[in-house]
């Protein structure tokens, strides 16, 4: 049976909750259409999260954005919905969506929108490139 876009978003348990870590994903066949044209709107979604008991499923976000395929929808309002549905469904400690939108009419139009659980701070980040007697990690 083919799979169908639906608007739903799976989780699955976080395999370490009890750490701070990025999960990074690209998706670059986002579509939407505008809604004062009806013309396809395309974009690449970048979506940067810290899970805290939840990870969101891939095939059920694949499907997901799918379903935005024959909406109309603004490019902030999109995105801030995209945004919000995964964050309600996976209850992250941070998230941050950034859409980057191709050109139209000449013009790229780029949105971030980001969330982070009340009281959760960003870990101070670990610098090894420069100490003494250790090589450079990149």
């Amino acid at each position: 049976m083919p799979s169908k876009p639906k608007k739903t978003l799976d989780t699955f348990p976080n395999p370490q909750p009890q750490r701070d870590y990025r999960i990074h994903m690209e998706i670059p066949e986002f579509t939407c259409l505008c809604p004062k044209t009806g013309q396809p709107d395309f974009a690449t979604l970048l979506l940067d999260y810290v899970p805290d008991r939840k990870c969101v499923e891939l095939k059920s976000l694949k499907l997901y954005v799918w379903s935005f395929r024959n909406e109309g929808a603004f490019h902030e309002a999109v995105t801030n919905r995209i945004l919000d549905d995964l964050a309600a469904a996976t209850q992250p400690r941070f998230m941050r969506l950034t859409a980057r939108f191709y050109v139209r009419g000449g013009i790229f139009t780029t949105v971030v929108a980001e969330t982070r659980k009340r009281g959760w701070r960003v870990p101070e980040k670990v610098d090894l490139d420069g100490m003494p007697g250790q090589a450079s990690i990149r």
